[in-house]
């Protein structure tokens, strides 16, 4: 159907599309080579044009023609993450490890990583070996939904550990939620389970008693920029003992950290195993939050080896010092949303100041190319007729994303960069902007209590003049000798603050309390047999 270099071409496009993850599916493909057909005015079948799509055989045939391509099927990755990593941020990442390492003078001993995942009751159940056919097939777990505890952990770039640190869905705290934790581990509690700034400052305090840092001995902490990172008080006692924080980009963590290239992976992978093994010895009991310390115990043990730890740090980048491990492909991921800062915007100058300022080394932006609407009219015939294949390339039949130019907006200014958290500037820049951030949060709440208070106020108050309508109605009807239609007692013999409630048929009253709850709508007895009697 196509000669060898227009396949080549379509090879190419569907490579360059999956590099930065916007790749066609095998539906989309067929389309594709419908298109790129109509634009290069070539012979095709004619049910190709009922279909508005190649056929399944053609696309069969051309994976099998082009070896280097195959279905796949992606993981699921976030706008954030797919844009965040580009040279721009890597490269200040670089600059900012640098700086520290040349001010410092430290060793691969004293650099360290630092992160969190989450380890739950409920785990991904290992393949296993069932009969062939079988629909479906099931394997025991827990529960439905698992309760999540969060294991801190701190590597350095020679392989050691910091005894882990827990977080437990508690409100507080005791001793015995380590039993069978890895020794000289640290817990606390919080009721989402969750790191915060309080947990934080704790396992700052935990891995100093172990690491033993100081002015004279100084050790660089590696993290990523979460909220509860950036507690002034945990920062202030990281510059105290001797520990400079460096944070990574937001949103690279997965290629930049050690921790998430080799380790939390297979530790992952070992706490499934043994959860399955927990639930095979105690058949029938439901594991809780307490089981899992003497489960990371065994899991972690196998997950954070040295070789595994230092296996992370090269891969990054960071020790050995490495600012090119990363290669151009890489960073393909960004190339939708790869485009220069508005003029009007300024340079970063501190933490809390996310604009970025295009970086001239990277050379010029790529080609801008506003893709219209897919579809074969999109090349006129004629046009076709006077290209070649070599000049129509996919790409002009249906042009790659890219996103539309950037806007300077307030906005931001609110976006997060890698930076020393520690330096002076930096966090006394972190203190003034979580002050306003307090002072902001103290106002709405102000705002909010009052008008919950005040509709609360509305609330009782239509309520009382209810219930004052009520009973007027029944003091004066028959003098005052108003009678419950279920019980027969008096009006004038009710307790204060008693309700009686309305017949809709009759209009006649009864108490609240032998109407079975109903304040509206009530119909007694008498007129819902009178109903009854009337249909039957």
């Amino acid at each position: 159907m196509f000669s060898d270099a227009e396949e080549e071409n379509l090879e190419n496009y569907l490579k360059r599309a999956s590099d930065i993850y916007y790749g066609l599916s095998a539906r989309e493909v067929r389309k594709f080579a419908f298109e790129y057909a109509v634009a290069l005015n070539i012979k095709f079948p004619e049910r190709w044009k009922d279909m508005q799509m190649a056929g399944a055989e053609w696309f069969t045939k051309f994976l099998k023609r082009h070896k280097t391509l195959s279905l796949r099927k992606p993981e699921a990755t976030s706008i954030s993450r797919a844009s965040s990593f580009n040279k721009t941020n890597v490269n200040a990442f670089f600059d900012n490890l640098k700086t520290v390492l040349d001010r410092l003078q430290v060793g691969p001993g004293d650099i360290w990583n630092m992160d969190e995942t989450g380890v739950t009751t409920v785990q991904t159940p290992d393949r296993v070996i069932a009969r062939r056919g079988c629909k479906q097939i099931g394997k025991l777990v827990s529960a439905e939904r698992g309760k999540l505890v969060t294991l801190a952990v701190a590597v350095s770039a020679t392989g050691n550990t910091v005894p882990p640190f827990f977080v437990f869905p508690r409100v507080n705290f005791r001793a015995h939620f380590l039993n069978g934790a890895p020794a000289g581990s640290e817990g606390d509690a919080n009721p989402t389970g969750w790191m915060k700034a309080e947990q934080f400052l704790k396992f700052v305090k935990h891995f100093v008693s172990h690491v033993k840092p100081s002015k004279e001995r100084p050790v660089v902490l590696l993290l990523d920029n979460h909220d509860s990172h950036l507690s002034i008080a945990a920062l202030d006692y990281c510059k105290e003992n001797g520990v400079t924080v460096l944070s990574f980009p937001p949103h690279c963590s997965h290629k930049l950290q050690p921790l998430d290239r080799s380790v939390f992976g297979p530790l992952k992978t070992y706490v499934n195993r043994a959860c399955d093994a927990w639930i095979t010895n105690h058949p029938g009991q439901t594991m809780t939050i307490y089981d899992l310390p003497g489960i990371v115990n065994t899991s972690l043990n196998s997950a954070a080896t040295p070789a595994n730890i230092k296996a992370g740090f090269l891969a990054t980048g960071i020790f050995p010092y490495n600012r090119d491990v990363f290669p151009d492909e890489e960073f393909l991921s960004s190339y939708v949303t790869d485009r220069p800062a508005p003029a009007t915007c300024t340079a970063a100058s501190n933490y809390s100041n996310g604009n970025v300022k295009h970086d001239e080394s990277a050379g010029p932006d790529p080609p801008r190319i506003h893709s219209p609407e897919p579809g074969p009219s999109r090349i006129r015939p004629a046009e076709a007729d006077s290209s070649s294949s070599t000049s129509l390339t996919p790409e002009l039949v249906r042009p790659f994303p890219k996103a539309a130019d950037r806007k300077g907006t307030a906005n931001a200014t609110r976006k997060k960069s890698t930076a020393i958290l520690t330096d002076t500037p930096v966090k006394a820049a972190l203190q003034d902007k979580q002050k306003l951030t307090q002072v902001t949060k103290g106002k709405t709440h102000q705002k909010g209590s009052k008008r919950r208070l005040f509709n609360k106020a509305a609330r009782d108050s239509k309520k009382k003049q209810i219930v004052r309508k009520i009973q007027k109605d029944c003091s004066d009807e028959n003098g005052g000798e108003t009678f419950c239609l279920v019980c027969m007692d008096r009006y004038s013999k009710s307790v204060a603050g008693e309700i009686w409630v309305q017949c809709t048929q009759c209009r006649m009253w009864a108490h609240e309390k032998c109407t079975a709850g109903v304040s509206w709508g009530y119909i007694c007895p008498n007129c819902k047999s009178d109903v009854s009697d009337e249909d039957f």
